[in-house]
């Protein structure tokens, strides 16, 4: 069965996540913009959501966890929680 590793930074608006997208794309770490803002738990660890399977994640997710590139930053991802910004760190 397929499973993945990847982390995400969940915050309220698209507005917001394109704001971090862009830090991101200029040097600035992943990790780093989790623990300060994403409004999900993971911030703390940098966003880092561990290994999961196809199905245990929400649907919108799954589908950029399990569809696109390994190693870059896909988002804003809406979901009903918030906007997203993902990263798969692995894939198998």
């Amino acid at each position: 069965m397929a499973s993945a590793s990847a982390r995400h930074i969940l915050v309220p608006t698209e507005e917001k996540c394109l704001e971090l997208k862009a830090q991101i794309e200029g040097g600035a770490a992943f990790a780093d913009l989790a623990k300060e803002h994403s409004t999900c738990p993971s911030g703390a660890r940098g966003g880092d959501l561990g290994s999961f399977g196809p199905g245990q994640m929400v649907k919108e997710f799954d589908t950029v966890v399990f569809n696109e590139a390994v190693g870059v930053v896909h988002g804003p991802v809406k979901t009903q929680f918030g906007y997203h910004l993902l990263e798969v760190t692995e894939r198998s």
